[in-house]
């Protein structure tokens, strides 16, 4: 099953999130996510948050589910719940943008839930990101424009083929080396690397 998520962040346009939704997907806002649903005239199919910023009000189409915990955020809530229902493919909307803060914590998320699904994957205006594993290997367009991030703060051993800057055994470390706005230039992409978490972001 695929999971869409939208969380409170930085909405992205019309037909990058209307070309994921279906009738076979589970389609869950997390809190203020709904108002993003809202504004889409897109009816979830789970409601989930502490509701801080969300006030339901007893007339939603939805299951609500209020999970008052505070150790936990609203796109950890709504994971947990595609989770439960069987989701295994995952792609959130909204976890980037407006507060800073809050998208440093859902990259946080990212790491603590990527394993527990076949994919995860964060949509915004701007760019696709995703925690790869070594080896990746994936075909993209020629000329697009990708970044290499370093989420563990350090990445050794990388190696990357298709890249107009290409990587060889080599380290990118945040305030030392960092990997943005590298370009393809063959279909095919592949990433290995030997330490680290490393985050791919696919521009737009």
């Amino acid at each position: 099953m695929k999971a869409v998520i939208l969380c409170d962040g930085k909405p992205p346009r019309l037909n990058q999130l209307k070309g994921q939704i279906s009738d076979h997907i589970l389609l869950i806002a997390a809190d203020g996510g709904t108002r993003m649903a809202q504004q889409f005239d897109l009816i979830p199919d789970v409601i989930v948050g502490d509701f801080d910023s969300y006030r339901p009000t007893g007339n939603e189409e939805a299951e609500v589910i209020h999970d008052p915990g505070q150790e936990t955020n609203d796109l950890e809530k709504a994971l947990s719940i595609a989770l439960q229902k069987g989701a295994e493919d995952v792609i959130v909307f909204g976890a980037t943008g407006k507060r800073l803060d809050h998208t440093l914590k859902n990259l946080s998320v990212l790491k603590q839930f990527d394993s527990k699904f076949k994919s995860l994957i964060f949509k915004d205006t701007y760019s696709d990101i995703l925690l790869i594993q070594s080896p990746f290997r994936t075909e993209l367009p020629k000329g697009t424009s990708v970044s290499l991030f370093p989420l563990s703060g350090k990445v050794e051993g990388i190696t990357t083929k298709g890249l107009l800057y290409p990587l060889h055994n080599e380290t990118l470390q945040n305030g030392v080396r960092d990997g943005s706005s590298n370009r393809t230039v063959k279909k095919e992409v592949e990433i290995e690397f030997k330490k680290g978490d490393l985050l791919l972001f696919i521009n737009h």
